[in-house]
């Protein structure tokens, strides 16, 4: 047990390492020396873990499934849910560096292996979402689901990528939260609208998303 503790706080040093120099550099600017030198661990150490820059940063890509996001109760679903984990992403985004680093990995995707399964992943858990709040009557019966889906999944993905232009993620939460002010009126019926709310559900707090972003 010693032994896998130890391990396992060697492998956590070098995920932390590796998503500052990622999320820095890219996977192209990135080097495994670099990351040894900011990891404080032996090359053997590394490759005990890890067979290459390449796996390193796959690993990284699945620290987003990881990170917090709102509890998701399938008996209990709303366009609400929808609405909150886009702002409870962005919020992992701004404070969390895996997931930061993961993120960029992601959108570059240049290195051999791209990843379309990790918009898939999305998208697939988005549209279960949808279909459920279709069925309490949060979203227009003439939507698809799956459009609906895919369409949240491509416009998140743009407001990411011109929030990080602009304001270098500052104002990512206010730009989630004009989208929902837009989509909100085409996408639910009438009747239902007032329930919903486009800043979601939790407060989020920029300083200390700042704050935590550059410490």
């Amino acid at each position: 047990m010693v032994r896998q503790d130890r391990a396992e706080r060697t492998r956590n040093t070098i995920l932390d390492a590796a998503a500052e120099v990622f999320d820095e550099r890219g996977f192209a600017g990135a080097s495994l020396s670099e990351i040894l030198t900011k990891a404080g661990v032996t090359k053997g150490a590394l490759y005990f873990h890890f067979s290459s820059k390449e796996e390193l940063a796959m690993a990284l890509i699945e620290e987003q499934w990881k990170a917090d996001l709102p509890f998701v109760d399938f008996d209990n679903v709303s366009l609400q849910t929808v609405i909150d984990i886009c702002h409870g992403f962005a919020h992992n985004i701004r404070t969390n560096v895996r997931v930061r680093a993961s993120n960029r990995l992601v959108l570059e995707a240049n290195f051999s292996r791209p990843a379309p399964e990790v918009y898939q992943r999305w998208i697939s858990i988005l549209q279960d979402i949808l279909e459920h709040a279709q069925t309490r009557g949060d979203l227009r019966k003439e939507w698809d689901p799956a459009l609906v889906a895919d369409w949240v999944s491509a416009t998140f993905l743009g407001i990411q990528s011109q929030s990080e232009v602009f304001t270098g993620m500052a104002d990512i939460h206010e730009r989630i939260t004009v989208l929902w002010r837009i989509a909100i009126p085409g996408l639910v019926p009438p009747r239902r609208v007032s329930r919903f709310q486009p800043a979601g559900t939790a407060q989020w707090d920029a300083a200390t998303e700042a704050a935590t972003a550059s410490a």
